[in-house]
């Protein structure tokens, strides 16, 4: 069943609580009367918290990109860290460093820092000069607009059927970007600057995925999907179930009206506790030593005939 609208769910706490004056509103959203408006605030603050409080499943997203790369001939020089002569600045994302640059002469672990007019920059200056073929891998990516926090062990390489490896911690990517062995068949990640980097740079167009948390609560008029985070037309319906809702609007109301709220509070906890419960079922336990075979072994294999 769908959830209620905003101004159900304030139309049916509010007459519960014996609001006489306002207590059924025509509208909340751009409702003038300043009790309205607070408690509107008040649960879309709550509404926030509450979203972080636990990995609701209708919250949670898949992500899906690719890893975007060029290969550019070029010069290098050994006297400073400017290449000349790039066939193509194409696709070049310099600001801010994206790419990742691989080639005769360069060194691990650098950076593009400026790319445009026939040249680029790096980070660090080569160590051969010359005539050669750099190829730019992208390596950093944004997250999703609305992304809160991932969801652990959901990394994966699409395009190779393998489980990315990570979060790699500060000491384990210094190991990956400056030692001698720092590359093998597994992609690393881990966040940094509120971006997410992958190692080794691939050269190569692959499918990445991960898991995360949107900051998103709020479902628009008609929507399945969360689009927003906060109540913002009257229509709004949310992913928490309405007893839930219900009980957080009458506990703020009185929380800011400096009532007693030990009995709505229990309330609240109660309809919490429940809505965590019933979110996205548990896991069944199996009691067994161990789990059973489903191929031919030594515990289903025929006494006689092999099954002619």
């Amino acid at each position: 069943m769908a959830n209620s609208t905003l101004l159900s769910l304030f139309q049916n706490t509010m007459q519960g609580m014996g609001v006489a004056s306002y207590g059924n509103p025509a509208t909340v959203i751009g409702n003038s009367n300043q009790d309205v408006v607070q408690t509107l605030a008040l649960v879309n603050m709550a509404g926030r918290g509450l979203n972080r409080e636990r990995d609701w499943q209708a919250a949670q997203t898949q992500y899906i990109f690719t890893t975007p790369f060029y290969t550019y001939t070029a010069t290098t020089s050994t006297t400073n860290n400017v290449v000349t002569g790039m066939s193509s600045t194409t696709g070049l994302t310099a600001t801010p460093t994206y790419f990742m640059a691989v080639g005769v002469g360069i060194l691990q672990d650098t950076f593009l820092t400026a790319a445009g007019g026939g040249t680029v920059t790096l980070s660090q200056t080569p160590n051969a000069a010359g005539s050669t073929s750099i190829t730019f891998s992208q390596v950093l990516f944004d997250p999703p607009a609305d992304f809160d926090r991932q969801i652990d062990r959901t990394h994966w390489d699409k395009s190779k059927h393998w489980e990315m490896l990570g979060p790699s911690t500060p000491q384990q990517q210094e190991w990956l970007r400056s030692g001698w062995i720092s590359t093998g068949p597994r992609i690393r990640y881990w966040y940094k600057g509120g971006r997410f980097q992958i190692w080794p740079p691939l050269g190569s167009t692959e499918s990445l995925s991960y898991e995360y948390q949107s900051t998103f609560w709020v479902r628009a008029t008609g929507a399945t999907a969360v689009s927003k985070s906060a109540f913002a037309v009257d229509t709004d319906t949310c992913i928490f179930p309405d007893p839930l809702m219900e009980a957080l609007i009458r506990l703020k109301y009185f929380e800011v009206k400096g009532f007693d709220t030990t009995a709505l509070k229990l309330d609240y906890d109660m309809q919490l506790d429940l809505a965590k419960a019933h979110d996205a079922g548990s896991n069944t336990l199996n009691m067994a030593p161990r789990r059973s075979n489903p191929l031919i072994g030594w515990d289903n294999i025929p006494d006689s005939g092999y099954g002619t």
